[in-house]
């Protein structure tokens, strides 16, 4: 069986994957997982052993029925001073991937494990709809939330963890929506054998970037 074929089986039952992008990229693994299995056990084991700001990534195609914007565009857009914060290009040459960070309309904070492990899952459960799916996200989700949207353009387009993430999904026969989650050490991003360390003592399967686009 191939680390793909791994990686999917793994996605397919829920499990977590460790995703490292690239040396000549950011050179940071995402801890990572389909949203539909975005329990309040598995948000906080993001939020504690990985460390970084848990996103989820929205496909190309969800993003453009849920008419759902890049916030450079929003800022783009904007008449005020801020219009000149827009970054057009991170450090890694790339235009950033976030959208909007949302609520559900279930939640009290927002911020719990079990409010973002609600919004999460009621995001996912909206991508298997074929019918008002735009219609149904503005009604029962809001803007401020604690769940950073990231909207996917496409593995031929970019390579960063957003679009490693969906391309997995996709070769999974999964909705296009996955939870990844930058894994942080020390000061800094967690080293490349680290990361892979831990994905071997938890079970999890370790790649890189090139084994998912290469």
């Amino acid at each position: 069986m191939t680390v793909i074929e791994e990686a999917t089986a793994l996605l397919r039952k829920g499990g977590m994957l460790v995703v490292y992008d690239g040396d000549e990229r950011e050179g940071e693994a995402d801890l990572m997982l389909h949203a539909s299995f975005a329990s309040p056990e598995n948000i906080e084991r993001l939020r504690r052993d990985a460390g970084g700001l848990i996103c989820v990534a929205i496909s190309d195609e969800i993003s453009k029925l849920l008419e759902l914007p890049f916030y450079t565009d929003i800022l783009a857009g904007s008449d005020s001073s801020i219009k000149e914060m827009e970054c057009t290009k991170t450090a890694y040459k790339d235009k950033p991937a976030f959208a909007i960070p949302v609520n559900h309309k279930g939640v009290f904070t927002g911020i719990t494990d079990n409010d973002r492990s609600l919004t999460i899952t009621k995001i996912a459960e909206l991508a298997d709809q074929e019918k008002d799916i735009k219609q149904k996200f503005a009604e029962d989700f809001y803007s401020p939330g604690h769940v950073f949207l990231l909207r996917g353009s496409g593995i031929e387009k970019r390579k960063g963890h957003t679009e490693l993430s969906l391309e997995l999904a996709k070769k999974a026969g999964l909705s296009g929506v996955m939870v990844l989650c930058e894994m942080l050490g020390k000061g800094n991003a967690l080293p490349k054998e680290k990361a892979r360390e831990y994905a071997e003592k938890n079970g999890f399967i370790f790649m890189e970037g090139r084994e998912i686009y290469g």
